[in-house]
């Protein structure tokens, strides 16, 4: 995938999806769809139009993370949906202030020459968000590229597929219904860090990966797959993850530690992703390490179970 931090070299005349895309759950996918479609309808190239970083972050800085999915997971999703042009602009408080109008003219229309845009039902933009999908239309008219606007995109129960939805399940411990409206587990990645070393002086050593601006889920134990990115595949084992501040030892800050089962190797600094499956349980204080490797041996027999009846 070519990825464009600014309109300037990008490629032009494309059907251009537009959207934060956080997740890049099944509602996102739909839109992308409608954009590929479009593209081969009027041979045109796909692109995918999103901004860094989170609008959200720029408007409300020092807020709680909430981002499902950082700029390395959106890119990797919308590349397996077979985007292979994503412009990745800037928002900053100065592009925030553009107007609705501004905003088409210098990026849709003078940075992209765009021949066709989609958008989803509940997209807005410009200063003020006053940009709707209706104005984006009457702008379409007149610059003369066409618009298209995904409705709402639900599933079998009824539920719109919808980033905020997610963050509910997962801030609940319920990755499964995450899962369902993603169209897969939800995941947490990065580089394996240098924790305290007490689980391999327990028996069940655990690769600590730091939760950034990630989302926090609810704490607890969870059941995880865990994939080991090299020379460009995922290699992916099972394991169990613990997410808390570690009672038990005295711990201080919220970690991510995950036990691969089965598995002998040196993970210091290796690329990880973490994808939750199941909660457990409830993070607890134990009366000391005995009892703590205890229960982390019979959360790894209850991985072990709900995993290989998992069929996510």
């Amino acid at each position: 995938m070519r990825i464009y931090r600014h309109t300037s070299g990008a490629p032009r005349g494309a059907a251009i999806a537009i959207g934060n895309f956080d997740g890049v759950h099944l509602g996102h996918r739909a839109v992308i769809e409608r954009a590929k479609a479009i593209a081969n309808g009027i041979g045109a190239p796909l692109a995918v139009l999103t901004f860094e970083p989170h609008p959200r972050s720029v408007f409300q800085p020092g807020t709680a993370p909430f981002r499902l999915t950082a700029l390395r997971d959106k890119v990797r999703g919308l590349a397996e949906l077979g985007v292979e042009r994503l412009v990745a602009h800037r928002f900053d408080l100065a592009f925030a202030q553009k107007s609705a109008e501004d905003f088409v003219r210098e990026i849709l229309v003078e940075g992209l020459g765009a021949r066709h845009v989609v958008v989803g039902y509940d997209f807005v933009f410009g200063n003020r968000r006053r940009g709707t999908p209706a104005v984006l239309r009457a702008l379409g008219e007149t610059h003369g590229f066409g618009v298209s606007v995904v409705d709402p995109v639900t599933s079998a129960t009824g539920a719109v597929y919808a980033s905020t939805r997610i963050r509910d399940d997962l801030t609940a411990g319920r990755p499964r219904e995450a899962a369902a409206l993603l169209g897969r587990p939800w995941e947490i990645g990065g580089r394996v860090m240098t924790g305290d070393k007490l689980g391999r002086t327990i028996g069940f050593p655990t690769a600590n990966i730091a939760l950034g601006d990630y989302l926090r889920p609810a704490p607890g134990v969870y059941a995880v797959r865990v994939g080991i990115e090299e020379h460009g595949t995922t290699r992916w084992h099972a394991g169990a993850a613990n997410l808390g501040w570690r009672p038990t030892v005295g711990g201080r800050d919220l970690r991510l530690e995950a036990h691969l089962l089965d598995f002998a190797g040196d993970l210091y600094g290796r690329r990880l992703r973490v994808a939750l499956i199941e909660h457990l349980r409830g993070e607890r204080r134990f009366a000391g390490l005995e009892e703590l490797k205890a229960q982390i041996a019979a959360d790894c027999q209850e991985a072990r179970r709900v995993l290989a009846s998992d069929h996510a």
